[in-house]
């Protein structure tokens, strides 16, 4: 199944101030484009932080051979508004909305005659993300996106001299990690994302491994408010996507990767979704060439726990299991336990458990420790902070080492030990 990824229309005229007319993307297609107005795109890249629009791509190679040296970082300014989705209730708090000028760092033009505007872009930069976190919600939500262009001087064109557009309209997010995911829905109505990987790898014919990536609490739907996007599984972090990247399917010969999305939280009702999952893992295995013996399934935090679920339900279904700052234990101190000393003490699938000594959301002592310890033969990993690329991360946020294939153990990268388990 097919969906559309949301998307907002804008026209503004060249040398005009920040504010343009919003039109509905439909209704703006069938009117067609005005005479003399470039269409742009936002090209968007999933950082470890979360997904960030890094420049957008103008297209202006129909307007002939531009030369590249009338183009510098002040031609165009670009202004960036992003906004929530859904009503907000008063009071109601969302992180990483914004409505600013994005600094243009760069300006040139791509191999095919169309002008590139790359953006200030960083981890933990504000303006320029694609997901907002709705904190009553306790849910990130892909923000409706407002960038205006305008142009501040002339281009210069071959054969037309100095050249001032007449107007911009905004056209798609395209962030092609995520984009080379399809779309899908199970026949007990939960989504996914799925990324069949290139037959190049292992040989045409052969039986792919399948990958189950189980998102973390902030990645769910939140259906009292009529939100279930099937998008912030991908845009939130890289955990699925980081096992679609060449590296990933190089060491696992080429694998499938599919990526569930609770409809609320997983360990709102754990019994109840498993089978759901199940059922998904099923559906991609009769209509894809699954080798049953290779099926991974890997979670964090609230996926985390639902990976210990899965395991713990369907103790011959996985080949390997990879959870990443799993809940064990109910959030308030003293409270439930959701995977019982008895549970995890009969799982026979082969666990690698990986977590951050200052985790402050979900504590590792209680949790991924005691699971390790209750595990036969688990494997743990604990790191002392989350620092990737000289940034330093919430300590919760642990996921970005197994999504960079760091874990290791006697010379052993995660990666490899996954690849080289067989049910």
């Amino acid at each position: 199944m097919t969906e559309p990824i949301r998307r907002r229309t804008i026209l503004a005229a060249a040398g005009a101030t920040a504010a343009g007319l919003s039109l509905p993307g439909v209704a703006a297609q069938a009117a067609g484009r005005p005479k003399g107005t470039v269409r742009f795109t936002l090209d968007a890249e999933v950082l470890d932080g979360g997904e960030q629009i890094t420049s957008v791509t103008l297209d202006a190679s129909r307007l002939g051979r531009i030369d590249p040296a009338s183009l510098t970082t002040g031609t165009f300014t670009v202004h960036a508004k992003a906004s929530s989705p859904i009503p907000l209730a008063a009071g109601d708090l969302i992180f990483s909305e914004y409505d600013l000028d994005r600094p243009v760092t760069a300006a040139r033009v791509n191999r095919r005659g169309d002008i590139v505007l790359d953006l200030a872009h960083g981890e933990g930069q504000v303006g320029g993300g694609t997901l907002g976190y709705i904190v009553s919600l306790g849910r990130n939500v892909q923000l409706d996106l407002t960038y205006t262009i305008t142009q501040n001087r002339p281009l210069s064109v071959r054969g037309r001299g100095r050249v001032t557009i007449s107007g911009f309209e905004q056209g798609e997010l395209s962030s092609p990690e995520v984009d080379a995911f399809d779309y899908g829905i199970s026949r007990s109505d939960m989504k996914y994302r799925l990324y069949s990987p290139d037959r190049g790898h292992g040989g045409k014919g052969r039986k792919r491994p399948l990958i189950v990536w189980l998102h973390g609490g902030g990645e769910g739907g939140a259906l009292s408010k009529g939100y279930y996007d099937n998008e912030s599984t991908l845009r939130a972090n890289r955990g699925a996507l980081g096992f679609a990247t060449p590296e990933g399917q190089r060491i696992f010969g080429g694998a499938y990767v599919v990526a569930p999305q609770s409809p609320s939280y997983w360990i709102e009702d754990g019994p109840r979704f498993a089978p759901q999952i199940k059922e998904i893992i099923e559906e991609v295995a009769r209509r894809h060439p699954i080798d049953r013996d290779r099926i991974h399934v890997v979670g964090c935090s609230n996926g985390g726990y639902m990976t210990l679920k899965m395991i713990s339900e369907y103790r011959d279904l996985f080949a390997s299991a990879v959870p990443i700052c799993g809940v064990v234990q109910a959030f308030r101190p003293g409270g439930e336990r959701l995977i019982t000393d008895a549970q995890l003490t009969k799982i026979t699938t082969p666990t690698w458990l990986v977590t951050s000594k200052d985790d402050g959301t979900v504590a590792p002592e209680p949790n991924t420790v005691l699971a390790s310890q209750l595990i036969p033969d688990a494997e743990l990993t604990l790191y002392d902070e989350v620092v990737w690329n000289n940034y330093k991360f919430n300590g919760h946020w642990s996921w970005i080492y197994v999504a960079r294939n760091d874990p290791r153990l006697r010379g052993t990268r995660i990666w490899q030990w996954m690849a080289s388990q067989r049910n």
